[in-house]
């Protein structure tokens, strides 16, 4: 009885023993598996962040560039419509800088900016990846298309403002088609015309500025077809910008 009294004793022992070993490993263990967590999380969040801070740099550097091209557009295409008289601007808003008024460059280059972001933008959220003629090349033709039918705004001259406007119609249709070809470039080449006209009017309206022969209202009934044209032009550029953004990481 003693033997069997000892024997269940150090059975029961050693069992305490184990349980109290395994308690013990099961609390090493964790504080271990949360350390891991831990720090899984924390490579997950500077990821992340690195992540956003690339996109968030690359989006300036894209803004920045297409502001830069909305400048130069409003420069050169402003001081060919104030040249052949179509747009006149007050004395005194008047600058030196191109024969324009210092508010214009600054308008374009923002809009050029805000269409060239919302192009990319729109085929991504409709899952339609923008894949016709994605060159460089392409887009430089298209911007000389698009300065070609501003020059033919001002420099041909037609019986009367409507077979004008019809023809810068058909131009930039024809600009659309060549280089686009998107139901989101299209749709998106509308609403831009309609709101950039609404605006033009508004300022004409109050005076900042006037054309010459308008009959549109207070402006001229081919400008719609300048801003189609021009938000197809500049959505390509975006378009073309955002690319390269996406495809440094992989080269990288």
């Amino acid at each position: 009885m003693p033997r069997l009294d000892g024997h269940f004793w150090s059975c029961s022992g050693t069992q305490e023993q184990s349980k109290s070993q395994s308690a013990a490993t099961s609390r090493l263990r964790a504080p271990r598996t949360g350390d891991m967590l831990t720090l899984i999380t924390s490579i997950l969040n500077q990821a992340y962040g690195s992540l956003l801070n690339l996109q968030t740099a690359q989006l300036l550097r894209r803004g920045f560039v297409l502001f830069t091209v909305g400048v130069l557009f409003a420069l050169v295409l402003n001081l060919l419509q104030v040249q052949r008289n179509v747009t006149l601007f007050p004395e005194e808003v008047i600058s030196t800088l191109f024969s324009s008024a210092w508010w214009v460059p600054l308008c374009c280059g923002t809009a050029a900016a805000v269409v060239g972001l919302l192009y990319p933008c729109i085929d991504k959220h409709l899952g339609e990846p923008h894949k016709f003629k994605r060159e460089w090349a392409s887009v430089m033709r298209c911007i000389a298309v698009f300065v070609g039918i501003n020059h033919a705004s001002a420099k041909l001259d037609f019986a009367n403002n409507i077979q004008l406007s019809l023809t810068l119609a058909a131009l930039s249709l024809g600009l659309w088609w060549t280089f686009d070809r998107s139901r989101s470039g299209f749709g998106l080449g509308i609403t831009i015309a309609f709101l950039a006209t609404l605006i033009t009017q508004f300022l004409v309206y109050n005076g900042v500025y006037q054309y010459t022969s308008p009959d549109f209202l207070y402006i001229r009934s081919w400008l719609p077809c300048i801003f189609f044209s021009g938000g197809v032009t500049v959505g390509n550029i975006g378009r073309q910008l955002a690319m390269g953004a996406q495809e440094k990481p992989h080269k990288d």
